[in-house]
């Protein structure tokens, strides 16, 4: 590791964030007292402070980092995740938050559990909340890899890796939910400030962004003069592009090298390529918006509301904040191809994943130490990203483990104090393991795997929990049926791709899976199945629904008896007191 290379402005505001984030974990864990607290934080958020925690832990690495690096590397097409991330709310707000938080469970799987009566459909469910967890945790893990080797120069990967998951596996077993909310709301605003200052800059020193954007297609400056009518006098000189990067017809076109990468590597024509780039695009729509809809570490925090109307407020709010903030990162994108087009030969953490924190460096031999405060201000918000995020993934998994396995199918008759202290084992075992996965993907890009752990969630708990709220005719073995097949079937394509993505690798993870080298050569044959298996939710999702619908058919009479008081539960209005008649039945002893 090279000090002399270390900017002691981004070290400071790194720094500085990491201390507020261990200083809030101390301060917040000492209010954390019970069960409830540690799980569902009380149920006592309101909604001001939920919808800026849900969007800090919504807003991860791939929204700071990843979206800003995919706009750079593919172009316009990855301007798809931006728009259906925040998408996903609007299926959140009309037919899932209300309906589950009037059930009232603490964890997902306690949901699956008192909908069905079945304690085996739990421990299916844990399992989907692990599958999704780790997924998601490993872009987090590269982001928190990326990051570190930035701030300091030579630094491997796998240290930054390691030092924020002990920091945050710290964080949340100290203090468990209630200890994270406060956490995740400061972190949202500081994410939102470190993401919109450097722009705002950025675009005053090198022109604004359809100024920027028309360096890459001739036809905007014709098509809308007005806005570009200064282009050729003020326009900034872009640096050549190397050869690797996209030819400008291609990144900036609706179908560019994110949807037709299967079938350019099949050599077929433009033409030829516009289906499986339309089949692509509609797989990922799919999975982004219903994903967001099945993701259990945001599905629990709707458990923290007081209520289903707060739920419901809360979400509407959700949608305004994240939506702002995708204004920003696509921006970072267009610069980074116009200034800093040597990231396109890189790979790994040294690639256009860190655009975001090189950006603002350029403008330091120009304006000074104002480079590097900018460059501070983002690496902060990169490290508020992932440590947000990776805190609620980490709740998510560890109430999982703690509450469900522990507390409801190893000892049933545990007491509160108990799953206490198991939760903050359980979050020292899922931190490390979170730490051994994030270690390996540095190849793979970030934005990419959270499109995966979000094609898994569409497949098995979006379906789960829209056909459990609005069918009464649903059964356990349909339900069962179902998430299994629809989940597992997304879980192992997206898996395959990432091997044989990762033994093309020319580093260690190269060696490591170099027996998945010769799938490749499989997916340049078959087009339309490297893009069935790297965007499953366009089959898997129906594909779950569908089981679902057949066997719940075949099997009616499992129906729970007491399914209109059920039904009533999720949907009547609080004021009728359903919900607290039911939660006083299913608790039980453990609760």
């Amino acid at each position: 590791m090279d000090f002399a290379k270390i900017d002691l402005w981004i070290l400071s505001f790194s720094a500085i964030t990491v201390a507020i984030t261990i200083w809030m974990g101390f301060r917040s864990a000492k209010t954390s007292k019970s069960a409830s607290d540690f799980f569902v934080a009380g149920r006592s958020v309101s909604v001001g402070w939920n919808a800026s925690a849900i969007s800090g832990e919504y807003l991860s690495a791939a929204s700071f980092m990843g979206i800003a690096g995919m706009v750079m590397l593919s172009g316009y097409d990855a301007l798809w995740y931006p728009v259906c991330y925040a998408c996903g709310y609007l299926f959140l707000l009309l037919f899932i938050a209300g309906p589950l938080r009037r059930f009232g469970a603490y964890t997902i799987p306690d949901f699956a559990e008192g909908r069905y009566d079945s304690p085996v459909f739990r421990k299916i469910a844990v399992c989907f909340v692990l599958f999704i967890g780790f997924f998601y945790t490993m872009p987090q893990m590269k982001g928190a890899g990326t990051t570190l080797a930035y701030i300091f120069p030579g630094l491997p990967y796998w240290v930054g890796v390691l030092v924020v998951g002990v920091v945050i596996t710290l964080n949340v077993a100290l203090g468990g939910m209630k200890g994270i909310t406060l956490v995740q709301a400061v972190q949202y605003w500081i994410k939102m400030f470190a993401i919109s200052v450097p722009v705002f800059v950025l675009l005053s020193v090198y022109g604004g962004y359809g100024k920027n954007l028309s360096l890459n297609d001739s036809d905007v400056v014709r098509s809308a003069p007005a806005l570009v009518q200064t282009v050729e006098t003020m326009k900034p000189e872009r640096v050549a592009l190397p050869e690797k990067a996209p030819k400008d017809e291609a990144w900036i076109a609706p179908f560019g090298p994110l949807t037709t990468k299967a079938a350019k590597a099949a050599g077929l024509s433009d033409q030829e390529a516009r289906p499986y780039s339309l089949l692509y695009t509609f797989s990922l729509i799919v999975a982004l918006v219903c994903g967001t809809a099945g993701l259990p570490h945001i599905l629990v925090r709707f458990y923290t509301n007081p209520d289903g109307v707060a739920a419901k407020k809360t979400t509407m709010w959700v949608m305004i904040l994240i939506g702002v903030f995708y204004v920003f990162p696509p921006i970072f994108g267009v610069l980074g191809r116009n200034f800093l087009p040597e990231l396109y030969a890189a790979t790994g953490s040294k690639g256009p994943d860190k655009v975001v924190l090189e950006l603002p460096i350029l403008i330091r031999e120009k304006y000074g130490m104002l480079g590097s405060i900018l460059s501070g201000i983002t690496c902060a918000g990169a490290f508020a990203a992932f440590m947000s995020t990776f805190s609620g993934l980490l709740v998510s998994m560890t109430g999982a483990l703690a509450h469900d396995v522990y507390g409801r199918m190893l000892r049933p008759n545990s007491t509160p104090e108990d799953r206490m202290k198991m939760f903050k084992w359980c979050a020292i075992f899922v931190g490390g393991i979170s730490v051994l996965l994030g270690s390996m993907v540095e190849p793979l890009e970030i934005n990419f795997m959270v499109g995966q752990a979000f094609a898994i969630a569409a497949a098995s708990y979006f379906p789960l929990l829209f056909m459990s709220v609005w069918w009464r005719g649903m059964t356990m073995k349909g339900a069962a049926t179902g998430m299994l097949t629809g989940g597992l079937c997304a879980l192992i394509s997206a898996a395959l791709v990432n091997a044989s993505t990762l033994a093309v690798d020319k580093g260690p993870m190269g060696k490591l899976f170099v027996s998945f080298a010769g799938i490749n050569d499989f997916w340049k044959a078959h087009p339309l199945l490297r893009i069935l298996c790297e965007q499953p939710a366009i089959w898997s999702v129906p594909l779950s629904i569908g089981l679902m619908i057949v066997i719940s058919k075949a099997t009616r009479k499992t129906i729970p008896l007491d399914i209109r008081m059920k039904m009533l539960v999720l949907h009547a209005p609080e004021a009728l007191g359903l919900k607290q008649e039911y939660i006083q039945e299913q608790q039980g002893p453990a609760h």
